[in-house]
C-alpha cells in the first residue's frame, strides 16, 4: 500500500506531465497554424501572378511562376543552378562569418573601453555612412573579379549591423553584474565569458539574422558590378538579352536563400535560448 505523501507525489508528477503534454500540443497546433497560413498566402499570392500574367499584365515584363518553376528545373538538369547558386552562397557564408566575427570584436572592444569609444566611434559612424554600393566597382578593382572583391563587400555590409548590436549589448548589460565580477576579482576572460557573452546572445543572434540578407545583397551587388558566375552575374546576363523569366529567377532563387538560412537562425536561437 502506497502512503499518502507517495500518493500526492505521484499525482502531481502525473499532472505536470500531462500538463507539459498538453501545452507542447498546443504549441504544436499553433507552429501548425502559422506554417499553414504561410503556406496558404504564398500560394494565393503565387495563383494571382499566374492568373493575372498574359491577361491584365504583359507576361513579357513580369513573366509567371509557371516560366520560373519551368527556368529553375532546366537550370537544374542543365547544372547552372548549382555553379550559380553555389557560388553566390559560398562568398555571402564566408564574408557573413568574417563580417560578423569582425563587427562584434569591435562592437565590443569599443564598448569595453571608454577611451576607445571616444577615438573610434565617430570613424565608425563616418565610415557606416559611406554607401556600400558605390564602393563595389572601387573594390573590383583593388581585388579584381574573383570572389575576393566579394567578400570585401559582403563583410562592408555585414559589419556595421554586427558591430551595433554588439556595442549596444554590451552597454546595455546590467552594471550590477560587472560591479560583482569585479568584486570577486575575476579575470577579462571570466568576465566576457559568464557576463557579457550570455548578456549579447540576443543581440549576436538578431544582427546574425539581420545579416543573412545583407550578406546575400552585397554579395549579388558585386557580381551585378563584375563577376562571371553567381546570381547577380545570371541576373545581368538576362536581363542583357531581355530574358524577365530569367531576372525573376535569379531574384526567387535570392529569397529562397534567405528564407532558408533565416530559418536555420531560427532554429539555431530555440535552442541556445532555451534558458530564458
Amino acid at each position: 500500500m502506497l502512503s499518502t505523501e507517495e500518493s500526492k507525489v505521484k499525482i502531481s508528477t502525473a499532472a505536470k506531465r500531462a500538463s507539459v503534454s498538453a501545452n507542447k500540443l498546443q504549441v504544436n497546433r499553433e507552429s501548425l497554424l502559422v506554417w499553414g497560413g504561410r503556406v496558404a498566402v504564398g500560394l494565393i499570392v503565387l495563383l494571382i501572378w499566374e492568373l493575372t500574367s498574359g491577361t491584365l499584365f504583359n507576361d513579357f515584363w513580369i513573366s509567371k511562376p509557371s516560366a520560373i518553376i519551368e527556368r529553375i528545373v532546366t537550370l537544374s538538369i542543365s547544372g547552372d543552378l548549382w555553379f550559380h547558386v553555389g557560388f553566390t552562397l559560398q562568398q555571402a557564408l564566408i564574408g557573413l562569418i568574417i563580417g560578423m566575427v569582425l563587427g562584434t570584436l569591435l562592437g565590443i572592444a569599443l564598448a569595453s573601453s571608454n577611451w576607445m569609444d571616444k577615438l573610434l566611434y565617430p570613424y565608425m559612424m563616418a565610415l557606416y555612412s559611406l554607401p556600400r554600393v558605390a564602393l563595389a566597382p572601387l573594390f573590383v578593382v583593388w581585388f579584381g573579379i574573383g570572389m575576393s572583391s566579394k567578400i570585401i563587400m559582403v563583410i562592408a555590409m555585414v559589419i556595421f549591423v554586427a558591430f551595433y548590436n554588439a556595442y549596444e549589448g554590451v552597454k546595455n548589460i546590467d552594471k550590477d553584474l560587472l560591479d560583482m565580477m569585479k568584486t570577486h576579482k575575476a579575470k577579462k576572460r571570466e568576465v566576457f565569458t559568464w557576463v557579457i557573452l550570455p548578456s549579447i546572445t540576443v543581440w549576436l543572434l538578431t544582427s546574425l539574422r539581420l545579416n543573412i540578407g545583407m550578406a546575400l545583397i552585397g554579395a549579388v551587388i558585386a557580381e551585378l558590378i563584375g563577376s562571371n558566375r553567381g546570381l547577380g552575374y545570371y541576373i545581368t546576363y538576362s536581363s542583357g538579352l531581355l530574358d524577365i523569366t530569367g531576372v525573376f529567377t535569379g531574384l526567387v532563387l535570392i529569397m529562397i536563400l534567405a528564407v532558408i538560412l533565416e530559418q536555420l537562425i531560427v532554429q539555431s536561437e530555440k535552442r541556445l535560448l532555451k534558458y530564458r
